[in-house]
């Protein structure tokens, strides 16, 4: 078994595979991968399962030693990963061996990198899923010299190869792709054609539980019961604020649904960084 050394954290780093499912009943989030496009083509790559827990890598990434050799594959947004100072491409297999340093450096493009590793991250399985959850497992993200275990693999040779066409058209698109939520029919008829026409700044409150805008509605919409929420839900606040639940999110909530992303337009807002802008689209 070998051992990543975390030398540096990074600003958010953590484990996460498809997700928790089957205990949102005990209030339990799914979690799991933000961006599961990108989840799929490095787990693709490496020839994976595609259930491979990989460690998913917000804006600023960690400084990594491996203690062995393995396969590693990084996709995602473009945070320039570079091992041993030398830069490497996205959505292209590489061996590391024992020494190797894996860092990233300046933002290209997206807001959400993912490190996939042959065999996949082995952190321990709860609940059926290696994410981390910090009420589940314990761990909220990566810390200096925390140890990562995985399985070595010596079966690629220096030489980049095993890569495919990724289109990574989403990483800069503005449109977030969404149906009507089971409150949106209570929306005025003025305000059902705003909630598409008008723009929003991503704010930088937003997180792995929730992505909120700094801009907001004149919202005279009540409350509703408590009711089931789940990753793509579009709340509206009392404020006029909206929020848009991601992975971590409260398996119930009561503020009215007005919309529901699809899973692609989760997958562009999961790139997206705060202060920059989205619309939303009406599938």
């Amino acid at each position: 078994m070998g051992e990543v050394v975390v030398k540096q954290p990074g600003l958010f780093s953590t484990i996460q595979d498809f997700g928790r499912f089957g205990s949102r009943k005990y209030g339990v989030p799914e979690s799991g991968i933000m961006d599961r496009y990108a989840f799929k083509i490095c787990n693709l790559i490496l020839g994976n399962s595609e259930n491979d827990a990989v460690l998913e890598i917000t804006f600023v990434g960690p400084v990594l030693e491996f203690n062995a050799a393995t396969n590693i594959c990084v996709g995602g947004a473009n945070l320039s990963p570079k091992i041993n100072d030398l830069e490497i491409n996205l959505n292209t297999a590489y061996q590391v061996k024992a020494g190797d340093i894996l860092s990233f450096g300046k933002r290209k493009s997206g807001f959400r990198s993912y490190l996939a590793i042959k065999y996949g991250f082995q952190s321990p399985e709860i609940l059926g899923s290696r994410s981390w959850f910090e009420a589940v497992t314990g761990n909220h993200r990566l810390q200096k010299n925390q140890l990562l275990h995985y399985q070595t693999s010596e079966a690629i040779n220096n030489n980049p190869h095993s890569t495919i066409h990724v289109n990574t058209d989403y990483l800069n698109s503005e449109m977030i792709e969404t149906y009507g939520g089971p409150e949106f029919a209570e929306l005025t008829e003025s305000l059902q054609k705003l909630i598409f026409q008008k723009k929003f700044k991503v704010s930088g409150d937003s997180n792995r539980m929730a992505v909120q805008f700094e801009e907001g509605f004149n919202n005279d919409l009540k409350g509703i019961h408590t009711s089931p929420v789940m990753p793509g839900s579009v709340q509206l606040t009392p404020s006029g604020k909206l929020i848009v639940l991601m992975r971590d999110c409260q398996t119930t909530g009561g503020y009215p649904r007005v919309l529901q992303l699809s899973e692609y337009g989760i997958q562009v807002l999961s790139q997206k960084m705060p202060g920059e802008i989205v619309q939303f689209h009406r599938k």
